[in-house]
């Protein structure tokens, strides 16, 4: 694709902000706990726009609208997922938001030691690092193939130069500068989603919304489980396998629990979680709005059905912005598919240097220097350039078995946490256990039932690992002194009640324009 100089422009002018703004906040910096906690005093909202930036990958821009316009069983389906986050957000709050705000350093796996055990702590920490380390791969090969595909460049350097870039401001401005930019990338990704949506329908017009397939506006599935080859697109296992996943990933998972330990306080660490509840759906529709547009687009305009021809679902997106958008809005949109990417790889690098430093060489933030830490983020870093080519070699099935692994991952480790609140007479051998036991239940469910949708994985694994604790432990559940603050569980079971209501809505919406 040839950018225009105003393209050029836009897009360098968001890399020098970038870097600029990660060099600010690199001269305050003294510590590791500067690097990695940003000296515990990030806002609520802040935080929020961070974390819902953080889950919005390039990968996401382009594959959403993908999903809702060809893919076989696509459509809105998808958000049947986010139906789950504010039901997730109410568990982290109340059981887990507490204990991890207790851990003295930048590593969750602090608690996992105070409560079991050194072995439980590095157990944790050690499948943290190999599931988020491949991943990061994966995400950086992933981002690298939409922006390679988009401006037409070879695959190794559009993964090298993302790669190195977003190791250069993330290693030089630790955790805030992936904060602050995680804001930016926010509004960027946001903004440009809403530029294409209302380019298309400047472009398509009403025939655009009147064109949409019926098929592709259906958001709820209840006539299946996902337990006999129907497809993991289904309201139950969306919903139940989301709500496990969800709460594992925002409270057990390094690269999104660390944002909560730079909170001022548990105050605005539960506002971040709130805001992120009830954020994250309207971004996600955003998206799948798109779909739905460049799904009546493909309807209406053979020159955009021609040019799709023959090519991959993934493409939709990068060929809707070289064959329609005008220069500028171009560069915008690649800045966004740019913001995105790095979003999505920033917080991993940086929390894999944090639990490399604490975990596994035993130093307290307050005695790492900036240097050392800078240092391991840039390791990180490379390691993570090249797994991503090595995944650009082995195809798309290595990509799809890592994130099946890293689902496996999920429910047994939140097991691990929930049975350290939960059962008190649960020791370090029976979390190990429990931990190994949930694991290989949920690989062996993966071989041996393929029909059972892989989202169930995650209360299977979940189940299995408790009940083997328990058993090993002989101990059992309690009803701990929970702390249920009325406000913010108000607002995310309104919110749940809202996105529900929303799902209804739009499957019903295309039948009233046609009226």
């Amino acid at each position: 694709m040839a950018l225009s100089a105003l393209d050029l422009c836009i897009l360098a002018t968001y890399l020098v902000a970038v870097v600029a703004m990660s060099w600010a906040f690199a001269r305050r910096q003294r510590s590791g706990e500067d690097y990695f906690l940003a000296g515990r005093a990030m806002s609520g909202p802040l935080l929020a726009a961070s974390i819902v930036a953080n889950q919005a990958s390039a990968v996401s821009l382009v594959g959403a609208p993908a999903f809702v316009a060809l893919r076989p069983g696509g459509g809105l389906v998808w958000l049947q997922y986010e139906l789950a986050l504010p039901l997730a957000m109410v568990a982290v709050i109340v059981l887990l938001l507490p204990v991890l705000r207790s851990v003295p350093g930048s590593s969750i796996y602090a608690y996992a030691e105070a409560r079991f055990g050194r072995p439980t702590r590095r157990v944790l920490a050690a499948a943290f690092l190999l599931s988020r380390g491949l991943a990061l791969g994966v995400v950086l090969y992933a981002s690298a193939l939409v922006l390679a595909q988009a401006l037409g460049w070879p695959l190794d350097v559009a993964l090298l130069l993302v790669g190195l870039f977003s190791v250069a401001y993330t290693g030089l401005g630790g955790i805030v500068a992936d904060i602050w930019s995680d804001v930016v990338q926010l509004a960027l990704l946001w903004g440009g989603t809403f530029v294409c949506a209302f380019y298309v329908l400047a472009h398509g017009g009403l025939a655009v919304l009147h064109a949409i397939p019926a098929a592709r506006t259906q958001a709820l599935v209840l006539d299946s489980a996902g337990l006999a080859g129907e497809g993991p697109f289904s309201f139950w296992p969306m919903l139940l396998g989301g709500f496990f996943l969800y709460v594992s990933y925002y409270g057990c998972d390094q690269s999104q629990a660390q944002r909560l330990l730079t909170a001022r306080d548990e105050k605005a660490a539960r506002l971040a979680l709130v805001l992120n509840g009830l954020l994250r759906f309207p971004l996600v529709l955003t998206y799948c709005l798109l779909g739905l547009l460049l799904a009546g687009l493909l309807q209406v305009d053979p020159a955009f059905a021609a040019a799709m021809q023959g090519k991959p679902a993934d493409s939709l997106v990068p060929v809707f912005m070289t064959s329609y958008l005008p220069s500028g809005l171009r560069g915008l949109l690649l800045a966004a598919l740019l913001a995105a990417a790095m979003s999505s790889i920033d917080s991993a690098l940086n929390s894999l240097a944090a639990v490399t430093l604490e975990d596994v060489l035993g130093r307290a933030p307050e005695a790492q220097g900036v240097w050392l830490a800078r240092g391991t983020t840039f390791a990180w870093g490379l390691f993570a350039v090249g797994s991503g080519m090595l995944f650009a070699r082995a195809g798309t099935g290595v990509i799809e078995l890592i994130n099946q692994v890293g689902s496996a991952f999920y429910g047994p480790v939140l097991a691990v946490f929930a049975l350290g609140v939960l059962a008190p007479a649960v020791d370090g051998r029976a979390a190990i256990s429990g931990l190994a036991a949930g694991l290989a239940g949920n690989l062996l469910l993966g071989a041996l039932a393929p029909g059972v949708s892989w989202l169930w994985w995650n209360p299977a694994g979940f189940g299995v690992a408790t009940a083997t604790a328990l058993l090993v432990s002989g101990g059992r559940l309690l009803r701990p002194r929970l702390s249920w603050p009325r406000p913010e569980l108000a607002w995310l079971v309104g919110g749940f009640v809202a996105m529900l209501a929303a799902l209804a809505l739009l499957a019903v919406a295309p039948m009233l324009l046609r009226a």
